[in-house]
């Protein structure tokens, strides 16, 4: 699998009673016999896929390319395998808007339940934590977290899914993780897929690019807060003395944030918004400095450090001190299969029909009318040619 991330046009209204009844029905069947087939890890496994995870909404009747398949394919499966659980091995936790901030309790109750020890229980809670925040406050890509689900086996792998919603253009983004492929929370740590939407100057602080600023920002407040303030300033002054300049180029009238003598600085691609006189700000630099983080994880998991704290030590890391982090979308590394067109690589066939030639054989298993099961069949055939 690439890294990476998913984008889907943004879903209104609700998911009809009939259809998550049906729903549920058969993902307790296709959940049933993946996991006699491969084990409750590698089914943990296989949620981290999103080309998997797709199809397998779409074996389950949802449309294939709807924002609603995210949060009713999850909602589906929790409620598929209530009570089985244990007899399965795999444990859903989360969901949908305050669902998922019940996230943490749910492991931890799962936890007791399964008599887990409480450091593995918590490096669970904390995982799932961590990877919220980082989708929200490392990839600030314009798409807010309204959904988080956390997948987990007895032995301790998981799968994140969670999606974010962009109300500007109307889309929602998903991003999966996975247990055996997150070497560094803090650095591409995503699973990926396709992905039609591309950002502009997306600040991304989990790009292999993005070492240096995130090295710097640790040093900077591990410099106390007094000098981190000193670097601070230097960078409102020029954000005050410059933002209201006009630069003309190209016969269209741009707003200049920065002008300082070095030129990949003219025209910055962070805003200015919330940084200049943010005594908020001020306050949680304020504790992140006294707190003295080791490295870059710690500091981001400190309680009060968001998107507005990260991009701030970016910004003073960048302008002041050269080092300039990635401002890349993290969905160019998202494309699982490759494009039609052949970008960035050609479709990756095999790796598709083995997906489809195992929901397959799990469908024809099942005890599901001969309809339902050309339907599924059918559908899935008709979600590979999308």
């Amino acid at each position: 699998m690439k890294r990476g991330i998913a984008t889907f046009t943004l879903d209104e209204g609700k998911c009809p009673p009939w259809l998550f009844r049906r729903m549920v029905a058969l993902g307790r069947d296709i959940v049933r016999i993946l996991i006699y087939e491969y084990g409750p890890d590698e089914f943990v496994k296989r949620m981290a896929d999103p080309v998997w995870f797709q199809s397998l909404g779409t074996v389950l009747a949802f449309d294939w390319n709807a924002s609603g398949l995210t949060t009713i394919l999850t909602a589906a499966l929790k409620e598929a395998i209530r009570r089985e659980e244990w007899e399965l091995g795999i444990f859903i936790c989360g969901g949908k808007g305050k669902t998922s901030r019940r996230t943490p309790d749910e492991i931890l109750e799962w936890g007791e339940k399964l008599g887990m020890s409480d450091k593995k229980t918590n490096a669970l809670v904390y995982n799932s934590k961590m990877s919220a925040k980082v989708d929200s406050a490392l990839v600030q890509d314009g798409f807010q977290i309204y959904h988080h689900s956390f997948i987990f086996s007895r032995n301790g792998a998981w799968t994140v899914v969670q999606q974010g919603m962009n109300t500007a253009n109307q889309t929602a983004r998903r991003y999966h993780w996975f247990s055996e492929n997150v070497h560094d929370l803090v650095c591409e740590p995503h699973s990926g897929i396709s992905s039609k939407f591309i950002g502009k100057n997306v600040l991304n602080m989990v790009s292999k690019n993005s070492s240096g600023s995130r090295g710097m920002s640790v040093d900077l407040v591990g410099g106390g807060y007094n000098a981190l303030m000193k670097d601070v300033n230097i960078v409102r002054r020029h954000f005050s003395r410059y933002s209201n300049m006009i630069s003309v180029r190209s016969g269209k009238e741009q707003l200049t944030l920065l002008d300082l003598d070095r030129g990949e600085f003219y025209d910055h691609p962070m805003v200015k918004e919330d940084f200049v006189m943010n005594k908020y700000l001020d306050k949680v630099l304020r504790e992140v400095a006294y707190v003295n983080p080791e490295n870059y994880e710690k500091m981001v998991a400190l309680k009060g450090v968001g998107p507005k704290t990260v991009r701030a030590l970016a910004l003073v890391s960048e302008i002041i001190y050269g080092a300039k982090p990635s401002y890349e979308d993290p969905a160019r590394y998202s494309f699982a299969h490759g494009g039609k067109d052949g970008t960035p690589f050609p479709v990756d066939t095999k790796t598709y029909d083995e997906t489809i030639a195992i929901l397959k054989r799990a469908v024809a298993r099942t005890h599901w009318n001969p309809d339902e099961k050309r339907k599924a069949v059918n559908k899935l055939e008709k979600d590979r040619e999308q």
